[in-house]
């Protein structure tokens, strides 16, 4: 088989604690002729990924370059701080920065939260990456703060995590080379958009997958239409023709109904 007739494919990027899962379902139900492959990335080597062209298109964390990147929003994170289990934090149901100031928190060097200032004490040595930090936390050096899907990629049963509701927050985008936006990349756009199959965003008629499916709402050709010039009898119509019983005169009337005439007297 030559390049030019090899299926075509789309490769997606991803970073930890990302879940593409619910979307690559969609793709592979709605355009199953067309290969999705899955390339995990570290967040910090995603913008270079996907600027050289070594992804059609990424799930990664904001921020991207703007200059060669075209990005639309997913969603935006919780952040919560990761602490063992025997640790005083785990009292409450939620803390703030302030509550961190006498604790170590660790900043791992791969940290994907924007700092104003960093809380707590700062720990001897930075953590090269997030998973050296969680086990840093597991073994009572210091604490960290992250988006929560990071705390639950690098679950322990040693460790757990509270949010922390004042400290700044981490937002998940879709993102590819905007000179690249090719028809899978509009197709994986669409289906992140929550757009149907038969959608004419993105797509010309002749580039858009066939609808292979029967057809939600639609009704199959075989049904039954009512005969023409018939309609169902209702109200009056369907009384029409009948005889009332008991001689025509109705049971139980009174008001204006017929009036009972005088007892004859016996002679």
């Amino acid at each position: 088989m030559t390049g030019s007739d090899a299926p075509p494919s789309f490769r997606l990027a991803y970073v930890p604690g990302a879940t593409p899962g619910k979307w690559v379902r969609i793709w592979q139900e709605r355009l199953p002729g067309t290969p999705l492959t899955l390339l995990a990335v570290p967040a910090a080597e995603a913008s270079d990924l996907l600027r050289d062209g070594q992804a059609d298109a990424g799930i990664v964390r904001l921020p991207v370059d703007r200059t060669v990147l075209s990005a639309i929003p997913l969603y935006t994170e919780a952040t919560v701080v990761v602490v063992p289990k025997d640790h005083l934090i785990t009292a409450a149901d939620e803390v703030s920065v302030a509550d961190l100031a006498d604790d170590v928190v660790l900043h791992p060097l791969d940290d994907v939260l924007d700092w104003p200032e960093l809380p707590g004490r700062p720990a001897v040595e930075r953590p090269a990456t997030t998973e050296d930090a969680i086990q840093l936390v597991a073994a009572g050096v210091g604490v960290l703060v992250v988006p929560q899907s990071l705390a639950r990629f690098h679950h322990r049963k040693d460790i757990t995590f509270r949010p922390v509701v004042d400290a700044p927050q981490s937002s998940v985008v879709l993102s590819w080379p905007e000179e690249a936006t090719t028809g899978p990349v509009e197709d994986f756009i669409g289906i992140v958009r929550g757009r149907t199959v038969n959608s004419t965003r993105g797509r010309t008629k002749d580039e858009r997958p066939a609808d292979t499916g029967t057809g939600a709402g639609k009704a199959p050709s075989s049904a039954k239409k009512p005969a023409a010039g018939k309609k169902a009898a209702t109200g009056r119509n369907a009384s029409a023709g009948r005889k009332p019983t008991g001689g025509g005169r109705a049971r139980g009337a009174t008001g204006g109904g017929a009036k009972r005439g005088r007892p004859r007297r016996r002679s």
